[in-house]
């Protein structure tokens, strides 16, 4: 029986935290009989961080990518903060980059195009009254202990990308701050004036209310103003989330010409809030589309999942159009990750159970990554109807993970 497609620019995810995939389907309950919430889960997320090695991170990551793949993404931002050994101690010598060339080997095993966006963390937390905390023993993994170390490992790890690579062009390095909970004012100054202005800088941004509460006692500022006071406020930057703004917040990044990445499917999953997307985009900011913790991998979800909270915050229809989702799930993306155009691209079912009838144009508001018959990226058709061309059904990848990871089951 003949198929009818349409033929789409394929989508960019930008921002990821692979390893989050362990979370899914675990983390919905807190205390025996509680719900839980961000905070719960963040414990639990805690706990898979503390038992990846470089061995278990590359099967893992390999599966989230092969998910990625088959799922419709054709590029993903990694947000990456687990650099050490589970004692902290970074790894030695050829090692010392163990946990990033996991990733990279991963994403070029799935065919995916990696940013690797290498993340900042230095301290454990502010509490409400804006005390800083002290790095847990899990934390110890995601710290280099200052600024300068941080920049100087970054800077050793574009070569040890580039050697993975070697030459494919799938995999490429970028920065983030992990939050201003965990980097202080003075080392976001250090990293405003030392880091490569070239490279994409990502961060996560008033997420939650009680960072901005206890951003404001420690430091009399939003977390947005105190990027900005520190000269990171600018076109490169990428705020993660980006919930809880205030008017003053959300004029100050779209004059920035920020980018904004919005994790719809997280941030419902996890009870955020709804991020005023539709305020930053006519101030001047622009959207991209994430998974964060891949409680879902469809990029048409997301892109459904943006105008849906749109409407819920504004009580009206159409606050973003097709075209805009559309290009919060690949311009967007690609300008985060300081990706330039590319050839990338789906086929899409326009006359499946969910589909038929629909405008081409309107498929963001219909199709899911189950419509999505073949994908395409760096040249080369990488997966058919759900499957990976080289990997398989990504379903066998976790099933072999957790076999081989007991201590994640």
């Amino acid at each position: 029986m003949s198929r009818s497609f349409a033929r789409v620019p394929a989508p960019v995810n930008a921002h990821s935290h692979a390893f989050h995939r362990i979370l899914r389907g675990r983390t919905h309950q807190g205390a025996p009989g509680g719900a839980g919430n961000f905070w719960s889960w963040r414990g639990q997320m805690y706990h898979a961080a503390a038992g990846l090695t470089p061995a278990s991170y590359e099967q893992l990551a390999t599966a989230v990518f092969a998910e990625m793949v088959v799922s419709g993404w054709s590029a993903v931002g990694e947000f990456h903060y687990v650099h050490h050994d589970v004692d902290g101690a970074p790894y030695a010598g050829a090692a010392e980059h163990g946990m990033e060339l996991a990733l990279a080997r991963a994403a070029q095993a799935a065919g995916i195009r990696l940013v690797l966006l290498d993340s900042c963390y230095l301290q454990g937390g502010l509490a409400a009254s804006g005390t800083v905390l002290e790095l847990n023993e899990t934390q110890k993994r995601f710290s280099d202990g200052d600024a300068a170390r941080w920049l100087e490992r970054h800077g050793r790890l574009a070569a040890a990308l580039a050697a993975v690579d070697a030459g494919e062009g799938l995999v490429g390095l970028g920065a983030a701050i992990h939050s201003v909970r965990a980097v202080p004012p003075a080392a976001l100054e250090h990293i405003a004036a030392g880091l490569d202005p070239a490279l994409p800088l990502h961060v996560h941004l008033s997420e939650q209310p009680a960072e901005n509460e206890a951003c404001q006692a420690a430091y009399g500022l939003s977390p947005t103003g105190l990027l900005e006071r520190a000269g990171l406020l600018t076109a490169r930057l990428s705020a993660v989330h980006a919930t809880h703004l205030s008017g003053a917040d959300i004029a100050a990044l779209g004059a920035a010409g920020a980018g904004i990445v919005m994790c719809p499917s997280t941030e419902a999953d996890l009870g955020d809030g709804i991020g005023p997307a539709r305020e930053l985009a006519d101030a001047g900011a622009v959207i991209a589309l994430g998974s964060d913790q891949h409680a879902v991998l469809d990029p048409y979800l997301e892109q459904r999942a943006l105008e849906h909270g749109a409407r819920l915050r504004s009580g009206e229809r159409g606050c973003f159009s097709p075209t805009e989702l559309s290009a919060a799930a690949r311009t967007g993306g690609l300008r985060s990750l300081g990706l330039g155009e590319n050839e990338d691209y789906l086929k899409v079912r326009t006359d499946s159970v969910r589909t038929a009838g629909s405008r081409a144009a309107q498929l963001p508001l219909t199709a899911t990554a189950a419509d999505i018959t073949e994908v395409h990226i760096n040249g080369q058709l990488v997966a058919r109807d759900g499957i990976h061309f080289r990997l398989g059904d990504p379903a066998g990848l976790y099933a072999a993970f957790f076999k081989a990871n007991p201590e994640f089951s």
